[in-house]
């Protein structure tokens, strides 16, 4: 690792203007910035310190929950609210990590973590993602974690983030600070598809610091799930992940918002799927609708066309527990 400046920041103002220098990053539980630095994928020549920030907590207001970006998830995931009205973000908290990361890792900065893409970890490999113009490994190489919707040319690099899913899925509101002002950045609009500038993986400027974090409180959102298939049961990133608020009244789905991981640079909404679902009876040819809308226009490569099949069986698992349970 190389040397670094650091600075503990102790209000948002002075954070942002710190973090607005080039080479400044900021850093609060450190579980992905620090591994990026160790191995070479990123190099920083100042680390600004944001945990002495009151940015944490959660809060019920107003017909939304308030989360503080310095919220640690575990400390989310275990919130006796969080639990009994937004049990989908609940359950990708847990999901999302060892116990000991969910202990140190803030919300904020798990919404920023980087690609488990072993080729943009790896610095001896070419990543456009990590060097622009150097190419993609991942195309011809060893693709069995990359995607299958959303990719280019460029980058077909998986997003990791289980909260991002469930918070994509619960129509999030994403708040920030910067040199340039507040503003609210909707969950749907926070993540761009990678194109021809996989380097840019947000809308967030540089030296912006994410400060909380809304959900809408509705009834939609009380019986929300979530499920990850993943290749081992512990601190594992998801092969495929579904987050599902579904309404479905005498056998009729109602209303319905879904939201996927493990297969797209970023959550993946898909809102053909659910035009499939919403107004029919949720039986097997509906759920067989669905899952081929979802499926509709994926590129799978070489080592991960099972990923086709797999997450069209993961929606239809969580759709047909809604069936049974109501």
């Amino acid at each position: 690792m190389e040397d670094f400046a650091y600075t503990r920041a102790d209000r948002p103002e002075s954070a942002v203007r710190l973090a607005a220098r080039p080479g400044a990053r900021y850093i609060a539980g450190g579980t992905d910035v620090l591994n990026l630095m160790r191995d070479g994928a990123e190099r920083h020549e100042h680390l600004i310190d944001i945990n002495a920030l009151r940015l944490s907590g959660v809060r019920e207001k107003e017909g939304r929950i308030e989360i503080g970006a310095l919220s640690r998830m575990s400390d989310v995931a275990e919130h006796e609210t969080v639990r009994r009205r937004l049990p989908v973000l609940s359950q990708a908290l847990l999901a999302g990590a060892s116990p000991q990361v969910r202990n140190m890792a803030s919300l904020g900065g798990n919404l920023l973590q980087r690609t488990r893409c072993w080729y943009f970890r790896d610095p001896s490999m070419p990543c456009n993602k990590r060097q622009p113009g150097s190419g993609c490994a991942a195309i011809q190489g060893q693709n069995r974690w990359h995607a299958i919707l959303g990719g280019s040319d460029s980058c077909i690099a998986v997003h990791p983030s289980d909260l991002a899913v469930a918070l994509t899925a619960l129509d999030a509101t994403v708040h920030t600070m910067s040199q340039e002002g507040p503003r609210s950045i909707p969950m749907s609009g926070l993540y761009v598809l990678p194109g021809d500038t996989p380097h840019r993986e947000t809308v967030l400027r540089h030296g912006e610091l994410i400060t909380r974090i809304d959900v809408p409180v509705t009834p939609l959102a009380a019986g929300s799930r979530y499920l990850k298939v993943r290749d081992r049961a512990s601190f594992e990133f998801a092969l495929v992940s579904v987050a599902a608020l579904v309404d479905l009244r005498d056998g009729v789905v109602r209303a319905a918002r879904l939201a996927f991981g493990g297969v797209a640079p970023r959550p993946w909404r898909s809102p053909a799927v659910e035009q499939a679902l919403v107004g029919r009876r949720l039986d097997a040819g509906t759920i067989r609708a669905a899952g081929q809308a979802l499926v509709r226009g994926a590129t799978p490569r070489e080592h991960n066309a099972f990923k086709v099949p797999l997450v069209q069986r993961a929606l239809a698992d969580i759709l047909e527990g809604f069936g049974r349970t109501r």
